[in-house]
């Protein structure tokens, strides 16, 4: 089986399990338009160009996940708190982790835990089954007013999902002053003026 047929397998078993488009696309770490693409496969037309990150192997884990969080908070504190490798400086420090469930949730939670950080889970629009999906807080976790927030994700997409995260907080009384992300496939270096720092940019060579 090729790896274009296992990812539609795999796009059309979660989907059977229940998942949304957008929870399908969380899980696979691809945009919603190649999710929608392996659901239908279109006579015609060709797949999007998209890159697909299989990280289970440590994700898997949980050592191996608390090493890859321990590496993104090491990330900020060597590039954001002291200005090196390019990076700016930051002048007010995080309380509060925010986690974009459902892949950045662990990854918050070992941060917020090393660091005596409060935790707050952020559940995107996508992810809803609403007629008019809307983000917001889960009510389990940390609130945010007031609060100065670091974002945590697992993969940059297209950066939707984020730039939404960053204008609910703002909404909502927050600060958000940076992303965290272990993969970026897009090479944002910011999201609505937040700073983004990935441990790796990943690029297609066309």
């Amino acid at each position: 089986m090729s790896s274009l047929e296992e990812l539609i397998t795999k796009a059309q078993t979660l989907q059977a399990e229940g998942h949304t488009p957008g929870q399908i696309s969380d899980e696979l770490g691809l945009s919603m338009e190649t999710v929608t693409w392996l659901l239908t496969q279109p006579k015609g037309v060709e797949a999007p160009k998209d890159v697909h990150i299989d990280w289970t192997a440590v994700s898997g884990h949980g050592a191996l996940l608390n090493d890859m969080a321990m590496m993104m908070l090491r990330c900020f504190l060597y590039f954001a708190r002291e200005g090196r490798g390019g990076g700016r400086p930051v002048a007010e420090q995080p309380d509060t982790v925010v986690g974009i469930e459902q892949s950045g949730s662990p990854l918050a939670t070992l941060i917020a835990a090393e660091e005596g950080f409060n935790l707050a889970v952020y559940l995107p629009a996508k992810h809803s089954r609403s007629e008019a999906p809307t983000g917001s807080l889960s009510g389990n976790f940390s609130a945010v007013a007031g609060r100065r927030c670091v974002v945590v994700d697992d993969v940059v997409t297209t950066g939707q999902t984020l730039t939404e995260a960053v204008r609910f907080l703002r909404r909502h009384g927050a600060t958000p002053l940076a992303v965290w992300v272990l993969f970026d496939k897009r090479g944002i270096r910011e999201v609505e003026g937040v700073p983004v720092h990935a441990l790796f940019t990943v690029s297609r060579l066309e």
